[in-house]
């Protein structure tokens, strides 16, 4: 789901573009390029930080050394000042309101009240920078910010179109032709599996998954060669995955009654626990609603030459029959009303059968399509 609050992302950009391009007019009608700019803020910033820094003590009749190193602050600042600076005249009229007329005279605040004010030419370009520097960067969160607006709608979008397509679908179409086999098949490898687990030699349940595993549609992850290596050279390697689980949970001195290296099987079983007890028959299983037909047969073909080792021949015929439905020109139409079914929510319903769905992604392309043009200038 996308944010409504993101929803004037469009806007924003356009009104932080707008206030960036109204704050350049007002520099171009300055008459000064944006080096010059830098030049007299940079100045102003100089000039009234030695004010701020050191207005307290020049006041101070009593402090005639902070005086001091007020006026050699400020003549140092000023000097660095290059001549050519827009705006001179004013940090001249500055300099002068905090000169004293001689060591018996002090400085008021008054006097840097006088000195501020003669600053505010300068001012006003040192306040347009920082503007123009608050604006560049409030474009560049703006634009950012669209960017995110543009792949949440890419998003919802595609999302809205899927639900659309699952609108379409035939939801009288018999699906009990193809979930009841594959529901059968399901349970079957499940129970199956589960024995197989249980029961089977861990270097036989184990090589099976490794055979598994290297089946593109099938998705098993590989044993560790170092697992799969202990369970076909030790004897440990006879008793079941279930039974070496329980067994590396045993003490070792426990464990030496069942095994001759306890130590070594307690490395190779328990630093692989999760590994195995995430083994399922998930990778064996079709699910509902099922793949497409063409997947769903290369899948059936890798999973005939695996199931027979888990299962019995019921499983391998329910497999071909699933097999052949997916050749049947219907496959299609009873699939797509099967995902309706599954993936369509009762509110999403409605909204399809109200429209809702359909105005909602119109409304979320015209979006999409105004952030494009946007971001693409």
């Amino acid at each position: 789901m996308t944010d409504e609050t993101d929803s004037t992302a469009a806007d924003d950009l356009v009104a932080a573009r707008g206030r960036l391009e109204a704050l350049r007019s007002r520099l171009d009608a300055t008459g000064l390029d944006r080096s010059e700019l830098e030049t007299v803020a940079d100045a102003y910033r100089g000039v009234e930080t030695v004010l701020e820094r050191w207005e307290e003590r020049a006041t101070d009749w009593d402090d005639f050394e902070g005086y001091v190193k007020f006026r050699d602050d400020l003549a140092e600042t000023l000097e660095s000042i290059p001549d050519d600076v827009p705006e001179r005249e004013a940090f001249l009229e500055a300099d002068e309101h905090v000169t004293t007329g001689g060591v018996s005279k002090s400085l008021r605040a008054g006097d840097f009240d006088a000195a501020r004010e003669a600053l505010a030419p300068a001012r006003e370009y040192a306040d347009l920078r920082a503007d123009l520097e608050s604006a560049l960067e409030e474009r560049r969160g703006a634009e950012r910010r669209a960017e995110r607006r543009r792949e949440e709608l890419r998003e919802r979008i595609e999302t809205l179109e899927g639900l659309l397509e699952l609108g379409e679908a035939d939801l009288d179409a018999p699906t009990e032709r193809l979930e009841e086999p594959i529901r059968a098949y399901d349970d079957t490898i499940e129970d199956a599996f589960g024995t197989f687990r249980q029961e089977a030699p861990a270097a036989a349940f184990l090589g099976f998954v490794e055979r598994a595993a290297h089946t593109p549609f099938v998705d098993y992850e590989s044993p560790p060669e170092n697992l799969l290596e202990y369970v076909r050279t030790r004897a440990a390697g006879e008793y079941s995955v279930a039974e070496l689980l329980e067994f590396a949970d045993y003490s070792t001195s426990k464990l030496s009654h069942y095994v001759d290296d306890a130590a070594l099987l307690k490395r190779r079983v328990a630093t692989n626990r999760a590994y195995l007890e995430r083994l399922s028959a998930a990778p064996l299983s079709i699910g509902w609603p099922p793949e497409s037909a063409g997947t769903l047969r290369f899948r059936i073909e890798e999973l005939l030459g695996l199931v027979g080792t888990v299962a019995d021949d019921s499983a391998v015929s329910t497999l071909r029959e699933i097999r052949e439905l997916t050749r049947a020109e219907a496959y299609e139409r009873i699939r797509e009303a099967a995902r309706a079914d599954a993936e369509l929510a009762d509110e999403q319903r409605r909204k399809l059968e109200r429209g809702e769905l359909e105005t909602e992604c119109s409304a979320a392309r015209e979006e999409l399509e105004r952030l494009e043009a946007l971001l693409s200038e």
